[in-house]
């Protein structure tokens, strides 16, 4: 069996190479989906009823590719380039699915060398490829910062037997945007039309937010015309990120026009357009007015989400309204809205900065209790907070579930707690932190450990274990 050659694989090479790919090479590399298998004939005749079987569908037609499957479950690039070879030295001849996912699984590994060399291969052997190969090559460039080697690649499409299409140019306007080339993305979209590129509402979507983010209103709104112009129908993200840019800068009311003119084109709001405009209400100290929003959004059909009850929720914590606050919180359980952390996270860092650390450590356990399990900033948060209370040894505890479910607080958060436990003469405690820290390859810096042996030299506590555990 496969399966049981990834483990026994005769190749394991220590390191990835280029030398490793060259093993594919072979005179007569022609395409093969799979290999062929014995059909399955039954012994004896089947009675009259079961005769006709069922017409099998299209995916039943499709024998599975074994090595797939394998590839998949590896995790090593090095191992994955050692079982596709064996696969090829056993008279398998490898296709598209199976360079893609290799390609799909290098390019995690951020091993692009390899990468290039395969996609050699494919253009060696003709080996026809699909267009969501290239879109997941240009976004795993992006992701390592090589914009270069994404337009490139874009624009060699179609020597990979390939057409591109809006989609693979949509993609490499995302790389382009998020790596801060903004001018060349604009420049992009302006040539779109000498690649042969028809641009969509995605294409417009994602340079009238640019400009957005950069402040440039005056763009954003020129490139919504020409979008109009060109018959690309708006879409409510479209809308969304222009009513989200009016309410940062205090224009509710242009807001709210942009927000019924989309309603009077056909377009429905969602949650995230009402909570845009609740957002900018409260921004304007009209809380009432917002939440009164929330409840209109209901009448018009659209759902109330988890996003509006946040920014309801956010602006009364920022009023120190925590009545007001714990009364939404039942009202979502009411409406059968469930909590998500970040609603939790904002009230835990309400009452940890309140120093109310009994209703913070009370909301860590509720929120577990309702099946929302905490994240590291809920632990941090709350770490922190009994170390400003002054309760280390409850921190202790909470540490102790935070690490537990493999988090860790802030290396001055673990200083602090330290040196609080010395001065209540808990050294168990104390070499108890230090052991975890140890396990887990966490160090101190030169100004932590000597703050920490002078304050447990000058107490006086007995300090020879903690010596013990600095030294040794």
């Amino acid at each position: 069996m496969i399966n049981s050659r990834v483990k026994q694989a005769s190749i394991t090479p220590s390191k990835l190479t280029i030398l490793n790919l060259a093993k594919f090479r072979t005179p007569n590399f022609q395409s093969q989906l799979y290999h062929s298998r014995p059909s399955h004939r039954p012994t004896s005749k089947s009675s009259p009823e079961t005769e006709r079987p069922h017409k099998p569908t299209r995916n039943l037609l499709r024998k599975p590719i074994p090595l797939l499957a394998d590839l998949k479950q590896i995790q090593d690039p090095d191992e994955a380039i050692s079982l596709f070879h064996e696969y090829q030295q056993m008279g398998f001849k490898h296709d598209y699915p199976t360079y893609s996912c290799l390609v799909y699984k290098l390019a995690k590994s951020r091993n692009f060398e390899a990468v290039e060399t395969l996609l050699g291969y494919l253009q060696t052997y003709y080996i026809r490829c699909r267009e969501t190969l290239f879109i997941g090559l240009i976004q795993h460039y992006g992701k390592a910062q090589l914009v270069d080697k994404a337009v490139e690649l874009f624009h060699n499409i179609g020597s990979f037997n390939c057409s591109r299409s809006t989609q693979s140019f949509n993609a490499l306007l995302n790389v382009l945007v998020d790596n801060g080339r903004s001018e060349a993305a604009y420049e992009m979209l302006r040539s779109c039309s000498k690649m042969g590129i028809w641009l969509n509402s995605v294409s417009f979507n994602i340079i009238i937010k640019m400009w957005l983010e950069k402040g440039d209103w005056e763009m954003a709104r020129r490139l919504f015309d020409e979008m109009l112009d060109r018959e690309v129908e708006p879409t409510v993200v479209t809308y969304n990120c222009q009513i989200g840019f009016l309410c940062k800068r205090g224009d509710v009311e242009g807001a709210k026009s942009l927000f019924q003119d989309m309603v009077i084109k056909g377009k429905k709001p969602n949650a995230v357009s009402y909570a845009l405009l609740m957002e900018g209400l409260c921004s304007l100290g009209k809380y009432k007015e917002a939440k009164k929003l929330m409840f209109d959004m209901e009448y018009q059909g659209c759902k109330l989400k988890i996003v509006n009850y946040g920014v309801l929720m956010t602006d009364l914590l920022k009023q120190g309204e925590f009545g007001e606050a714990n009364s939404l919180l039942v009202e979502m359980k009411k409406r059968r809205v469930k909590p998500d952390i970040v609603i939790y996270n904002m009230l835990i860092n309400y009452f940890c900065k309140e120093g109310k650390t009994a209703e913070a450590y009370r909301m860590l356990v509720d929120m577990q209790i309702a099946g929302c399990y905490p994240n590291a900033a809920t632990y941090r948060m709350v770490v922190d907070g009994f170390c400003k209370t002054g309760e280390f040894e409850e921190g202790v505890k909470v540490l102790n579930a935070m690490l537990m479910s493999r988090h860790f607080p802030r290396m001055e958060t673990v200083r602090c707690l330290i040196l609080g436990l010395l001065d209540k003469g808990k050294v168990d405690d104390a070499c108890f932190i230090l052991e975890e820290m140890e396990k887990r390859k966490k160090r101190f810096d030169f100004d932590s450990w000597e703050v920490i042996v002078k304050d447990s030299c000058t107490s006086d506590r007995s300090v020879s274990r903690l010596l013990d555990e600095l030294v040794f």
